[in-house]
C-alpha cells in the first residue's frame, strides 16, 4: 500500500509539473510569412525547369536556372518586400555564396539531415542584430535535391556530355555537381530589416 501511495504521489506530481510548464513560444508573424514567401519560389522554378528540360533537355535548363531563377527571386522580392536569393555551400553562381550566418544554417542543416531529420523539414528563422546595430530577421530553408536537379548537379560522371559542357562554358568555377536525390542542395533565404 505504502508503495502504492508513493507511485501515486510520484504520478500526480508529474501531471501537475506538466501542467505548469510554460506554454509554447508563439511564433513571431514574420517567421510564419517568410516560410510562405520562401515555398512559393521554388515550385515555380521546378515548373518552368520541366518545361524546358522537355523543350531542349537538360543543358537547355542551365541558363533557366542562370537567368530566370535570380528573375524569380526578384519578382518574389519586389513582391514580398523580402530579399530573397539562394545560396549554397557548394555554390554554381559565384552570387550564391552563403554569408556567416546563413554558412552557419547550412552547416546545422548538413548536420541534422545527417542524423536523419527530413531535408525538407530543416528551417532556421531568427532576429539577427548587425554590426551596425540594425535589427534583421533572416529566415532560411533547405532545399533537397529531387530526381529533376540530379540531371545537372548530380555526380560527375553521370552528367551528359552536353550538361557538362554547358556548365563548362556558363560556370567554369562551377562547385554543384555530385548530390544525389535527397542532399542538401543549398538554400532559399529571406532577409528584411525589422519593423
Amino acid at each position: 500500500m505504502k508503495h502504492q501511495l508513493k507511485w501515486a504521489a510520484s504520478v500526480g506530481l508529474g501531471m501537475l509539473l506538466a501542467g505548469c510548464a510554460a506554454p509554447p513560444v508563439a511564433e513571431a508573424p514574420w517567421v510564419a510569412q517568410a516560410r510562405t514567401v520562401a515555398g512559393s519560389v521554388p515550385p515555380k522554378l521546378l515548373t518552368v525547369l520541366q518545361t524546358e528540360i522537355a523543350r531542349s533537355g537538360p543543358e537547355g535548363a542551365i541558363g533557366v536556372c542562370k537567368e530566370q531563377a535570380p528573375a524569380m527571386a526578384r519578382a518574389a522580392s519586389e513582391q514580398s518586400g523580402w530579399s530573397i536569393r539562394r545560396v549554397s555551400l557548394r555554390n554554381r553562381n559565384p552570387k550564391a555564396v552563403p554569408d556567416a550566418w546563413e554558412r552557419a544554417a547550412l552547416q546545422d542543416f548538413d548536420r541534422r539531415a545527417a542524423a536523419h531529420e527530413p531535408p525538407a523539414s530543416l528551417e532556421r528563422a531568427e532576429l539577427v542584430k548587425e554590426a551596425d546595430g540594425r535589427l534583421v530577421q533572416r529566415y532560411i530553408r533547405a532545399l533537397p535535391t529531387v530526381a529533376l536537379c540530379t540531371q545537372c548537379h548530380g555526380p560527375a560522371d553521370q552528367l551528359s556530355p552536353a550538361v557538362t559542357a554547358r556548365l563548362k562554358a556558363l560556370y567554369p568555377d562551377d562547385r554543384a555537381v555530385g548530390y544525389r536525390e535527397g542532399d542538401i542542395r543549398g538554400a532559399i533565404t529571406l532577409r528584411k530589416l525589422a519593423s
